[in-house]
């Protein structure tokens, strides 16, 4: 069966407190609505203080997806049914029939892909061919394949009755002296024949006695007790079958082994492989399918050309970011249901419409805490803490100039349902530890990362919270470098990290990039020319973004 679509919740690209909260917490709402499937999703790592304040609500990182472009596992067969490189003609043709494969799997006996077959391949190998009439009588089989496909009855069976050979099959249908003057004009000897015959024991004698390979006896008839005897004792295989005469030759002809058409040149593809990497091969490609086979050599699924069609099942709520330049990747590949944040819009095109809740406050899980008070639901005690986490986290404890009224009034409701209060919850989270003493340059400049595209220039801002400037200040020389390594990784203009103090409210900004850019900030240097001391400067949405873009836009004046 395909598997059950599900909705990931997921914030920004290197994740702050908010971030990760407002995706537990929203995910946390649905099923409190009574809507199945959101799932809490991250597309960045976790780091201390996000760390510390999921151990204290005793809540597990939500789950990583560092890319969510289609595969072929979201669209591809995943219920598909082979059949055994030792099938019958039958068997496969009753797979196509009953499942509407328009390729039928071959596998060997430890489940290892060999090779395919189709309808088309099916008829011509056993369908009349007018040219060679004699090849229309010809049937390529064991006989207890020939009595499986025939659900018949086994009245006796000789020696090698699973041996694979060559019969021709003819119809006892005519006087018996005609009968076999045709047979004899053919040239068919009577240990290759197969003769298919109703209730007449003047066939069915003379068939025996001339020593004929099998007789199949139709219409679900009894053979005559003399009959039987002379079989078992001339060794010729006797069957009965429940179907018409006609109906049996048929059948007959379908229980040839697949071997000798199985085409063994077949197209796979793995299940991880993204869609927009198979649609051109898929497209430029005869064949009507192609196989999922996984690293095992073992059968995953079909997919067909109508199958890169299909909607693909991922599904996402974005929280704390509107923009694709932040969102996971792929996320302009697959359908985005929701979009809960309180940054400002940025570009972005969906092709239906969609829930957006986009309200000026100081954080993400603010908006989600009110939906929970809209509703009358009650938050537990851990989730109260989380969404509290995000909230003093984005708003400094409500000192940030983006702190509103509205971000004051939920903090106070959702302290009502926690077990810890504000300033407690702030001492716990800004002491969690120095994000620049917990990492390494390179993940220091990419902690709470941001990509923006403005007059035309595409640049970046981090920005780590720190109590004090002492440890930015001996760190400063490397994180300078991995700043500049930033820079050029990901072909920007300027790639900044603010440094914000949390107990002065002030900012340190490193900026590595335009020599003109930089030149035209008009803050004080602090003891390099790339370092400026911003006093009062700690909101990046609010205060730096703005003052950045005004840079830009005189620039380009």
């Amino acid at each position: 069966m395909d598997p059950v679509p599900s909705t990931f919740v997921i914030g920004h690209r290197n994740p702050d407190a908010d971030s990760i909260c407002s995706a537990i917490a929203y995910a946390a709402f649905k099923e409190a609505r009574g809507e199945t499937g959101y799932v809490p999703a991250r597309c960045g790592n976790s780091n201390a203080r996000i760390d510390a304040i999921l151990a204290r609500f005793r809540t597990p990182l939500p789950l990583y997806l560092s890319d969510v472009s289609p595969r072929v596992h979201d669209v591809m067969v995943h219920d598909v049914h082979s059949v055994t490189d030792d099938a019958t003609y039958a068997e496969a043709l009753e797979s196509i029939d009953r499942y509407g494969h328009r390729v039928v799997p071959v596998v060997d006996r430890d489940q290892q892909v060999v090779g395919t077959v189709t309808a088309p391949q099916l008829a011509h190998a056993f369908l009349p061919q007018i040219a060679e009439p004699k090849r229309m009588r010809l049937v390529t089989a064991d006989l207890n394949s020939i009595a499986r496909t025939l659900q018949a009855e086994i009245v006796h069976l000789g020696a090698h009755a699973d041996r694979v050979e060559e019969c021709y099959v003819r119809i006892g249908a005519m006087d018996i002296s005609s009968f076999w003057r045709l047979s004899q004009a053919e040239g068919i000897p009577a240990d290759k024949s197969i003769i298919v015959v109703g209730d007449r024991q003047d066939i069915q004698r003379k068939s025996i006695e001339l020593g004929v390979r099998t007789l199949v006896i139709t219409g679900g008839k009894p053979a005559a007790p003399e009959v039987v005897d002379a079989a078992r004792a001339r060794g010729v295989n006797l069957l009965i079958s429940p179907y018409d005469t006609a109906t049996t030759a048929l059948l007959i002809r379908t229980a040839g082994r697949l071997a000798p058409i199985i085409d063994r040149n077949f197209n796979t593809v793995g299940p991880d492989v993204r869609l927009a990497d198979i649609r051109r091969r898929l497209g430029a490609s005869s064949a009507p399918a192609f196989l999922v086979v996984g690293d095992d050599g073992k059968l995953r699924g079909i997919l067909t050309k109508s199958d890169v069609l299909k909607p693909v099942p991922t599904r996402l709520v974005l929280v704390d970011h509107n923009e694709l330049t932040q969102a996971v990747a792929g996320a302009d590949e697959v359908t985005i249901t929701e979009i809960i944040d309180h940054h400002r819009l940025g570009p972005m095109a969906t092709p239906q419409p969609i829930f957006f809740l986009n309200d000026p406050v100081g954080s993400t899980c603010t908006i989600v805490a009110d939906l929970f008070r809209r509703y009358g639901l009650k938050p537990g005690p851990d989730l109260a803490g989380l969404m509290m986490s995000g909230l003093i986290s984005d708003t400094l404890l409500l000192q940030s100039p983006t702190s509103t009224p509205k971000d004051a009034d939920t903090l106070a409701w959702l302290e009502t349902h926690a077990d810890i209060k504000a300033k407690a919850l702030a001492e716990l989270i800004f002491s969690s530890g120095s994000v620049i003493l917990a990492s390494p340059p390179e993940k220091v400049v990419r902690s709470d990362f941001k990509i923006y595209d403005e007059e035309g220039v595409t640049f970046a801002v981090s920005q780590v919270e720190e109590l004090g400037f002492d440890n930015f200040w001996a760190h400063a020389k490397d994180i300078a470098a991995a700043l500049a390594d930033l820079r050029n990784t990901e072909k920007l203009a300027f790639a900044a990290l603010l440094v914000t103090d949390i107990n002065t409210q002030n900012s340190l900004m490193l900026v590595k990039g335009d020599p003109e850019f930089i030149r035209r900030i008009s803050y004080a240097h602090v003891q390099q020319d790339e370092i400026f001391d911003m006093p009062g400067i700690v909101s990046r949405k609010k205060q730096l973004i703005p003052y950045l873009t005004s840079i830009l836009r005189e620039m380009r004046g």
